[in-house]
């Protein structure tokens, strides 16, 4: 077999840094509309797979195990030190419930939706609704983790095909998600909001997020420092608990340990520190761009239109109780569309529906999804779990 063109680390991990920021500068450069349907996390995704499927870029190498190893651990942690549950439940009010319910739907769907399709997948197809459920709860960043947790390899089929179930439904469900605010008169007739609502989240909204100082070199040190040091102790405590089925494993509570540990962070000068954001987004692409380089989609025929056809009946438990959450608690339309945007598509897609719905909401957006960071994967997990025992037949 012929050695693939670039396959030195040095080189692997030049193409994936060209490819990350090739798409970035594309959508900075020309501000098309086209990238608030498709985002340039799909094409980073996307690019690196068609190069390694054709032969160019290497799909095996040991810079893939450090990123796994370090890259990941510390992008949560710098991601988590902006999450400020408090500030949540007081600004965001029943709307956080609204986003908890489609958090509940996200969970409790995957069992569902696997029950349905599981006769026609692989056995341990089960994974593959568990890491969908990280990014549908968090976003890309959580995929990664659980998958890192329930020991997924990337070239494994089920990491490849949540990847595509993601996507298909990302595509699908974010317009209709744009498109409510068509609905608002009716849809807000049927919630029987109180029409005060939206001008006092306005009102709460407008100082919420965490103002930080000028982003300087040193603090770059500080993020890395903190990002390596809870990584090192979380591996180290990991080794010390016991595994339990083909979820708890090592590498699970190596990510639940660093999830907590970036929440506790959040709770002290920490999260004052300007840049984290940026250097975890950053990361966070580049890893996308990893996911892909590894994907292998010669092992999905047969497999695929069975688990989108699952996805799709998932996504649509999600909007059913996204649409109870409102109708119960009596919010509007455009808190209910920003609370799906959060679970489904992260900071991005919450950002930019919360823009077309009302742009005074996006701070609001912002939150939610940084809420969907903190429980991505402890949520994430709990659904694999759940998917496993339907796979056993308990």
């Amino acid at each position: 077999m012929q050695e693939p063109l670039i396959h030195s680390p040095t080189g692997i991990l030049a193409t994936l840094l060209g490819v990350t920021s090739l798409f970035l500068w594309m959508e900075r450069r020309w501000r098309w509309r086209f990238f608030n349907y498709f985002p340039p996390l799909l094409f980073i995704y996307a690019a690196p797979m068609a190069l390694s499927t054709s032969g160019v870029l290497a799909n095996r190498s040991p810079v893939y195990d450090w990123m796994e190893d370090t890259v990941l651990p510390v992008f949560l942690v710098l991601m988590l030190l902006d999450v400020d549950l408090l500030a949540a439940g007081r600004v965001m009010g029943r709307g956080v419930l609204v986003f908890l319910a489609g958090t509940a739907g996200v969970v409790f769907g995957a069992p569902i939706a696997y029950a349905m399709v599981k006769g026609h997948l692989e056995p341990d197809t089960w994974k593959a609704f568990g890491i969908l459920a990280g990014s549908w709860i968090g976003g890309a960043g959580n995929m990664a983790a659980v998958a890192t947790g329930l020991e997924l390899k990337q070239s494994d089929s089920s990491y490849t095909l949540a990847v595509l179930g993601d996507v298909v439904v990302y595509l699908l469900w974010i317009p209709i998600l744009l498109s409510s605010k068509g609905f608002a008169g009716w849809f807000n007739r049927f919630t029987r909001v109180d029409p005060q609502r939206v001008k006092l989240l306005e009102e709460a909204s407008a100082d919420l997020l965490n103002k930080k100082g000028d982003f300087e070199m040193r603090h770059v040190l500080y993020l890395l420092f903190v990002g390596l040091a809870c990584t090192w102790l979380a591996t180290a405590l990991a080794g010390y608990l016991p595994e339990v089925g083909a979820v708890l494993t090592t590498s699970s509570w190596r990510v639940l340990i660093i999830t907590t540990l970036g929440l506790l962070l959040a709770m002290t000068p920490a999260r004052r520190i300007p840049g984290n954001h940026q250097i975890a987004i950053a990361m966070v692409y580049l890893f996308v761009a990893k996911i892909g380089a590894g994907a292998d989609v010669s092992r999905l025929a047969g497999q695929a239109h069975w688990f989108v056809l699952g996805a799709l009946a998932w996504i649509g438990i999600h909007g059913t109780c996204c649409v109870a959450g409102a109708r119960l608690l009596r919010v509007d339309v455009h808190s209910t569309a920003i609370a799906s945007a959060a679970n489904i598509g992260g900071i991005a897609t919450a950002s930019i529906v919360a823009t077309h719905h009302n742009e005074k909401l996006v701070p609001v957006g912002i939150l939610m999804a940084l809420l969907g960071y903190a429980l991505g994967n402890y949520g994430a997990l709990m659904a694999a779990w759940l998917c496993e025992m339907v796979h056993a037949g308990w």
